[in-house]
């Protein structure tokens, strides 16, 4: 099988969930199949949950990058894998998997994975989402509060924090891998129409 990585980057609250939806959603699952990078924060089962509640989430480093970088490779190679699933309440991994199925496109969204080269690597397409930050703390804020079950403190100050200078350090910065920029993400209808014709042509050929 003849398969492509399309990255899909962007802040925290940029859209690229949206957007990396509205792609697979536009295809059968035995087409496009999708990976999600906060599936992929490292497991923390020797630590309190106090102490996980401590660590900086926003960094690079937070992440299983040699397992998802396995992933990929099995998926292209032809194999399924078992993505893992996280468990914001508890800020760990769960025990529980979801089976992605090899498909000629695989769609891998996330805030930092255009910061590791070896993933960049990987990459047939990078796509980055650019939206301004004061929209996308305002969707976080009501992310985190509406879905997540945190308080408007906590969020506010893990923003502060670590969210903000960690996109300062390594996300913005990451932009400059990309191929393509996309304004506002998923609500930017043109620029969706060029990817799916992209991936339809992929399909097609």
């Amino acid at each position: 099988m003849d398969t492509i990585l399309i990255g899909i980057a962007g802040g925290t609250g940029s859209g690229k969930t949206t957007l990396a939806n509205k792609l697979v959603d536009s295809f059968g699952r035995d087409e496009v199949s999708i990976l999600r990078h906060d599936n992929y924060y490292k497991s923390h089962d020797e630590m309190a949950y106090e102490e996980r509640c401590t660590l900086n989430y926003d960094h690079p480093d937070a992440f299983d990058t040699e397992l998802l970088c396995g992933h990929i490779k099995a998926l292209k190679a032809g194999r399924s894998i078992e993505m893992p699933i996280y468990d914001y309440a508890v800020h760990n991994r769960s025990d529980r998997t979801v089976s992605v199925s090899p498909a000629p496109v695989i769609v891998l969204e996330g805030i930092l994975i255009f910061a590791e080269r070896k993933l960049c690597d990987l990459m047939e397409i990078k796509v980055f989402v650019d939206t301004d930050a004061d929209v996308r703390i305002l969707r976080r804020i009501v992310r985190d509060v509406k879905d997540r079950g945190r308080s408007l403190d906590s969020v506010i100050c893990q923003y502060l924090t670590t969210v903000k200078p960690m996109h300062e350090q390594f996300v913005e910065p990451s932009k400059r891998r990309a191929d393509i920029i996309i304004p506002e993400g998923g609500e930017n209808r043109v620029a969706l129409e060029m990817l799916i014709e992209r991936v339809r042509t992929h399909l097609t050929k």
